[in-house]
């Protein structure tokens, strides 16, 4: 701590201010970058703890942007900061279940009187522009190996199937179960009174207090004046001093004794969609097969790792570049141990690069599996007939002509294309069986493009544990044959960089005409020309969280 840079340095007794909102990203930050980062959230709250400098911390929640495992793992490490026995407050000005579950997590739980707390129950939905399409005369020739395989409904569907309804309903009574559960012990309330309080649709701040549900009903700064400065002894004339979420991540862990020892763990992330190539323009940043490979061969051939910890929260992609990521991780598996740590989500191409591990570590609601696959095209004959638009086509082969967009597939092409997508379903379902050393009859049972949460993937044999970060080094400590109680060094090799793309993105808004749209769904759906495994979009919240616009829903085609 003496020999820290002056953006570093904290003064003694000050209070750390968590302001946790938006979106959080499962990657490690650059300080120009945007968001906040789940590593660095975590990382404070455990300096924090051991940190004399810091007196207290208050923890400021947001409307948030993420995966319910990615609370659950801050709710973990608030709880590790807790047995320091320093002060903590949860602060809540607006937010629904998510945000309320995660305050809550602190004990004492402030609001401002004009707070928007809205606690009416849990929801999970599906939006379909199958009707939007035929009415423009785009047809969308969509092949899913996989009853629950549910990512091609958004463009062929007009309603939920049956088999989607099946698995979004488990979903949901997980996530149901999971927050009451929670809400419960952090409340010190009883399941029927959580229960109740949803039921109730208390909306009244007072009511909340005096139901107990929050502590008291106070404005950031009596918190502080009224609660804090008594606790930390702070004369009535003198002002708290404060730091930071984004300073206090400056902060080395090594100047507090946290990190070091003789033995290094290598840290690889893999966050956001599979392609083979690095990701541009609308599409953002993502996982490159290319790049990844690079860094996975790095740590084979690096002889100070000992082990490896594979974060992944990722909905798939390309199907080849799964592949390719899962031969290499299990050419690394088979020179030092390997383990998998699953957040939000790790499904088709993600769970694919988790199935190369010699174990698997999910959070309880992680969204897993969705073993299956899907392709296919948009015939857009109608619509080019309504606009006067034509095409000839001059071919040699049979199948040359199997991405033409101006056509509905020929019976010959119908059938190739099918057996294509089954190709890549088989190998898909018997490389997990290989994994997860299972029967293919058996693999099949939980495959068929299911999703399942990590508690039920564990029940299943798709996972080994459920637990985070910390539970994911433990057990490569284990494996490495390293002592629980020594130190290791964590060695990051997947942090994240700043690109023109991520400056731009929070303040351009972008108008895609049609055939832009077109364009960019034949290049990134895999229409036609690639397979894709990949998961359809699932979020289980609360009434708080805003329905996506018909522009939304374009720019998730996009991606």
């Amino acid at each position: 701590m003496l020999i820290a840079w002056p953006w570093q340095r904290v003064k003694k007794g000050s209070i750390l201010k968590m302001k946790i909102s938006g979106e959080i990203t499962e990657q490690l930050q650059d300080k120009f970058q945007p968001g906040m980062s789940l590593p660095q959230i975590c990382q404070n709250l455990i300096k924090a703890a051991h940190d004399p400098r810091i007196a207290a911390v208050i923890v400021q929640v947001e409307p948030l942007s993420c995966g319910w495992p990615k609370v659950d793992e801050i709710c973990r490490h608030i709880e590790y900061y807790k047995q320091s026995g320093k002060p903590l407050v949860g602060y809540l000005a607006v937010g629904g279940e998510k945000e309320y579950y995660l305050a809550c997590s602190c004990g004492d739980v402030f609001a401002p009187p004009g707070a928007y707390i809205s606690l009416l129950g849990l929801k999970v939905q599906a939006q379909f522009v199958g009707g939007v399409l035929e009415k423009i005369g785009v047809q969308p020739q969509i092949e899913r190996i996989g009853k629950y395989k549910s990512v091609g409904d958004l463009l062929s569907r007009k309603d939920m199937s049956d088999a989607n309804r099946e698995m979004l309903t488990a979903i949901l009574d997980d996530v149901y179960e999971n927050w009451l559960d929670l809400v419960n012990i952090f409340a010190g309330k009883t399941t029927a009174e959580v229960e109740n309080l949803l039921e109730e649709g208390i909306f009244e701040i007072e009511k909340l207090h005096q139901q107990g549900w929050i502590s008291d009903v106070k404005y950031e700064d009596q918190v502080i004046e009224e609660m804090l400065k008594a606790k930390l002894q702070i004369k009535d004339d003198k002002s708290p001093k404060y730091v930071d979420y984004r300073k206090y991540s400056r902060v080395r862990e090594w100047t507090l004794g946290l990190s070091g020892g003789k033995a290094d763990i290598a840290v690889l992330r893999a966050v956001g969609n599979i392609s083979r190539q690095k990701q541009m323009g609308f599409t953002g940043s993502g996982i490159s097969s290319d790049t990844f490979i690079e860094q996975i061969r790095q740590v084979r051939e690096a002889k100070n790792f000992k082990a490896v910890v594979l974060r992944i929260d990722s909905p798939g992609g390309d199907a080849l570049a799964s592949d390719l990521m899962w031969r290499e991780l299990r050419l690394l598996a088979a020179k030092k141990p390997v383990i998998a740590s699953m957040v939000d989500v790790a499904a088709s191409g993600g769970y694919y690069m988790a199935m190369a591990a010699g174990v698997i570590v999910a959070e309880r609601l992680t969204l897993t599996g969705s073993i299956g696959v899907v392709t296919g095209k948009l015939n857009l004959g109608k619509l080019y007939e309504r606009v006067g638009f034509t095409k000839e086509v001059i071919s040699r082969g049979k199948f040359a002509e199997l991405d033409a967009e101006q056509r509905p597939f020929r019976p010959e092409e119908a059938e190739f294309f099918g057996k294509s997508a089954k190709t890549a379903y088989k190998r898909f379902r018997d490389t997990a069986a290989l994994s997860r050393s299972m029967q293919i009859e058996k693999m099949e049972e939980v495959a068929q493009g299911r999703v399942w949460t990590g508690k039920a993937a564990a029940a299943r044999g798709l996972v080994d544990t459920l637990g985070g970060f910390s539970k994911a080094v433990a057990i490569a400590k284990q494996k490495a044959g390293i002592s629980l109680e020594s130190k290791v060094k964590l060695v990051e090799l997947s942090r994240s960089k700043p690109n023109i793309v991520s400056f731009l993105r929070g303040g351009l808004q972008v108008l895609v005409l049609l055939p832009r749209l077109l364009d960019e769904l034949n290049a990134n759906t895999g229409l036609a020309s690639e397979i894709r495994a990949t998961m359809d979009n699932i979020s289980v919240e609360g009434q708080s969280s805003e329905e996506r616009t018909f522009f939304e829903l374009l720019e998730l085609l996009l991606r």
